[in-house]
């Protein structure tokens, strides 16, 4: 008879499901350019470099740049601790670009409540009204460009 505190199958399926990271195609456009941003921006901090040009470069626009850059910096003022990004090669979420993916999805999609469960017990609640209108603010400039 299995111990009565030992884990389900489906509990370990979960389990084992969280330990893989998901991969960047599983977001929506917006978000996966942001991603990609993000981690550029990484690298151009780490050397002390002006992001700006390299990033209107790679996303096609000056303005979905700056919005990117300004997303970015309201996340790093509201999160918790450091974020971490995967290398800028890797096709894999680190686990807070997992949740800035989910959010940046759903403030694409005019999803309030989304965008709240992807910070629920993260974020606290009167810090993620900047994210989500710099998400905004990201997510219209991303339409504005195409």
């Amino acid at each position: 008879m299995p111990h009565p505190k030992a884990p389900t199958d489906a509990a370990r399926k979960t389990i084992a499901a969280l330990a893989v990271p998901p991969r960047v195609e599983r977001l929506g456009p917006i978000a996966g350019r942001f991603i990609h941003a993000l981690r550029l921006i990484a690298v151009h901090d780490r050397v002390g470099r002006d992001p700006v040009p390299e990033l209107a470069a790679r996303l096609g626009s000056v303005e979905v740049a700056a919005k990117a850059l300004i997303l970015a910096q309201a996340i790093a003022a509201t999160w918790s601790e450091n974020i971490a990004v995967s290398r800028f090669c890797c096709r894999l979420l680190s686990h807070d670009e997992t949740t800035i993916g989910a959010f940046v999805d759903a403030a694409a999609e005019g999803d309030r409540r989304g965008f709240e469960a992807a910070l629920d017990g993260l974020v606290r609640a009167d810090r993620a009204h900047r994210l989500w209108d710099a998400a905004l603010a990201l997510a219209a400039a991303e339409i504005r460009a195409l």
